[in-house]
């Protein structure tokens, strides 16, 4: 569907949500239990009457074989409309009630909801290629988290409704009344449906359905999945259901605030959902899984705990049944939207329908089962003398060890591009990561390209890995500072996916003149050597921009052969960006080699502004000084006047460090006669003296042809740098070079705090 008609489709399908999700919570959500307890069932009859809800999606196959000849859209349609007709003898139930045949009014309960469930079964084979269809695109896991969302505000919202018109120990006639308007809510959430567009029919629909089953059973990762989801669906359906009973009956509370309590239930269905929502697509749907399990395990302990003596206490008892209802339906209810979410990533597009049938067959196995043995179990427990305290203690102990279960075999299911557990909650508690993701969300839903570009400058503000998906989208968008934008915070990422970095190659050559230099730029700080042979090419591009950067690319990239040809392009070039650039990749290589052609560019007698200090800067980084040559020459570019006062500075600077760390002051006396190495220190500050006030270059050339050999510096290197310097130094056209002045000076000074430090 076009982007407009799938907007379209979507409203209209969550307005059919809120209608179903009303009718279902005043027709068969937990007012059903409670309808059946003032009725007097069994724990057996509630059982089984959950288990109606499961045992609908065996029903299934018989909705697959009417899309041969009808429209998915016309079957759930259809369904959602019987089945809230179905529910008419359950609101006439009280009739039978008042006529002192109560066993009447609940067999007409158990057939109108048997029926609705069949019915609903039937039209649920609708229900995932619609969800499918709905939730195409990137923001698959994101959509169907919001149909979730809106299914279990509607709920809280109508279960608050029907808890304040119940109240306590309400007459039968209201449960009718309540249903009665469920019964039109349902038909016309049907009629709603007619108006969302048909899916696309699935190429698997002629296959039957044993061959599904057979080929979804062959694949260990659904295999996985569908035992894990078996557990999942059991333990889920076993602890929401059952946990109305146990407030009714361990904690005697009224019906009103049974209903109170789902409303906390449905707070929490609320709260997991906005959460999923928010991290889904970012993240994915296998740690979101196994966090909502955990969560649900360890809610049900404090049951198994639970003292006797709490019973007694009312305002304990409500916190606890609160919490209860809260976190077991935030832990349960999430798993079962996430497990949907991955299933749907799991399976094959061609394969939906007839897969989605055995996803709710395991679903509808798993649940049926688990609500009628869970119901026999509390029966039996009865039955031997037990108290419901200590029945339900046992109950939830079991569903506990099946929860544990399902937590250790969940670690082994497919990622499916997830991130780790441990990454995933790296993030839910990382501001920047989830500032991020607030950021990504904002700039999916936003159509301004200005505010676009802001938020991809916040993006590039506060890097984080979870922005690289929704960046790569961006490197696409029509508009040029958006794509530079996105570019520019990929750069500052701490890594880079294949992906991204095939993306970036590509842009380097498809895109001079635009953004292929922000790209060169990112690979060669990402230091992706297979790009090394793309950018020597590039670095004669037109594109000067892009050479220059793929110049200082293949000096983070390392690639030394290449230095020598860059060294030449440097002196030759005369695009001022590409000399300064290349500058700072010779830099980057930091080989003493590359100082003699930098040295020579300081001859240029009308430089372009800035050259000179680029060149200085590359040469002290080359030297290894470059901290303390940086603040003496920004001091420089401020107040000229003060050149000769920096160097002389910083050679007293290095006198004094040498004279309090040398041998002979560690040691308290004075050596008897000073060292050949003491003598050179001390005779520093004269010879840059000459230089800095005299222009008498010979003193300090003198002084560095004179330097001792150090045995932790590479000794032919030294020496190459001391003849660079004379030289220099011995060069009428260098030696009035200020910046050659604190080159020098600051080397000589290195020197001395060299030899206290090794002293």
């Amino acid at each position: 569907m076009s982007p407009h008609r799938l907007g379209k489709a979507r409203e209209m399908f969550n307005i059919f949500n809120v209608f179903n999700a009303v009718s279902w919570n005043l027709l068969v959500g937990s007012i059903i239990t409670l309808y059946v307890i003032r009725l007097g069932a069994s724990s057996t009859y509630i059982g089984t009457l959950a288990a109606m809800f499961y045992v609908s999606l065996f029903f299934l196959p018989l909705g697959r074989l009417l899309t041969r000849k009808i429209s998915v859209i016309t079957i759930f349609s259809m369904a959602w409309t019987l089945r809230s007709f179905a529910m008419i003898p359950v609101v006439l139930a009280p009739l039978a009630v008042r006529s002192g045949n109560a066993d009447l009014a609940l067999g007409m309960t158990m057939i109108g909801v048997a029926i609705f469930h069949v019915t609903r079964g039937i039209g649920m084979v609708g229900n995932t290629p619609v969800i499918s269809s709905l939730a195409a695109g990137p923001d698959r896991g994101s959509y169907i988290t919001q149909v979730q969302i809106i299914n279990s505000a509607t709920n809280m919202v109508s279960g608050f409704a029907i808890a304040i018109i119940l109240g306590r120990e309400p007459p039968l006639f209201l449960y009718s009344v309540i249903m009665a308007i469920g019964i039109v809510c349902g038909i016309a959430s049907g009629l709603m449906l007619r108006k969302v567009p048909e899916p696309p029919r699935t190429k698997a629909a002629g296959i039957p359905l044993a061959a599904i089953f057979r080929e979804a059973f062959s694949q260990n990762t659904i295999r996985l999945f569908l035992f894990i989801f078996m557990i999942v669906a059991l333990v889920s359906g076993v602890s929401r259901t059952f946990l109305v009973v146990y407030a009714r009956e361990v904690f005697s509370q009224d019906d009103g605030m049974v209903l109170l309590y789902s409303v906390f239930g449905g707070l929490g269905q609320l709260l997991i959902g906005l959460l999923v929502k928010f991290f889904i697509d970012r993240i994915g749907a296998k740690p979101l899984f196994i966090i909502c399990m955990l969560i649900g395990l360890m809610t049900m302990i404090p049951i198994v705990f639970f003292p006797r003596s709490g019973i007694e206490n009312l305002t304990m008892g409500i916190l606890f049944l609160a919490l209860m209802f809260f976190m077991l339906n935030f832990g349960f209810l999430g798993s079962e939207g996430i497990a949907q979410t991955y299933f749907l990533g799991l399976v094959p597009a061609d394969r939906m329908l007839d897969m989605g049938i055995l996803y709710f067959f395991v679903f509808g196995a798993a649940g049926a089962g688990g609500s009628l043995l869970a119901g026999l179990l509390l029966d039996f427990l009865a039955l031997v003398g037990l108290s419901p305290f200590v029945s339900f203690k046992i109950l939830f102990a079991a569903i506990i060890v099946l929860t544990g279960v399902a937590v250790f075999f969940q670690h082994m299911l497919t990622p499916l591009g997830a991130l780790p557990l441990s990454g995933a909650v790296k993030v839910m508690f990382s501001y920047r990561d989830l500032q991020a993701i607030s950021l990504l969300d904002r700039l999916d839903r936003s159509q301004d390209f200005q505010e676009q570009e802001r938020l991809l400058d916040e993006l590039n503000r506060n890097p984080s890995q979870l922005s690289m998906k929704g960046l790569l989208e961006r490197t696409k968008s029509p508009r040029l500072a958006t794509r530079l934008e996105s570019i520019r915070a990929l750069g500052r990422l701490e890594s880079l996916d294949e992906a991204a970095e095939r993306a970036l190659i590509n842009d380097i050559v498809d895109n001079h003149f635009t953004t292929a230099y922000i790209s060169a730029r990112a690979l060669g700080k990402h230091g992706y050597a297979p790009a090394i042979p793309v950018l020597r090419e590039l670095i004669h591009s037109e594109d000067y921009m892009l050479a220059g950067e793929a110049m200082i690319a293949l000096a983070r990239l390392k690639d030394s052969a290449f230095r020598p040809q860059l060294e030449e392009l440097v002196v030759e070039t005369g695009n001022p960006r590409l000399k300064i650039m290349g500058a700072q990749a010779l830099g980057i290589y930091r080989q003493p080699a590359s100082l003699a052609a930098l040295m020579d560019m300081l001859k240029d007698p009308d430089p372009p502004p800035y050259m000179k200090e680029e060149l200085a800067l590359a040469m002290a980084e080359i030297l290894g000084m470059q901290n303390r040559f940086n603040r003496s020459l920004s001091r420089f570019l401020v107040e000229p006047a003060l050149a000769a006062n920096l160097c002389l500075d910083t050679v007293e600077t290095a006198t004094e460090f040498y004279r309090a760390n040398s041998g002979g002051s560690k040691s308290g006396r004075k050596k008897s006669r000073p060292s050949a190495e003491a003598m050179q220190a001390e005779s520093l500050h004269a010879a840059v003296s000459a230089l800095v006030n005299e222009s008498n270059a010979v003193p300090l050339a003198t002084w560095i042809r004179e330097l001792p050999e150090t045995a932790s510096q590479d000794k032919s290197s030294l020496k190459h740098v001391k003849d660079l310097f004379c030289r220099s130094l011995e060069d009428p056209e260098l030696v009035r070079s200020r910046h050659l002045h604190l080159l020098a000076s600051h080397w000589a000074a290195g020197r001395v705090r060299g030899w206290a430090k090794k002293g």
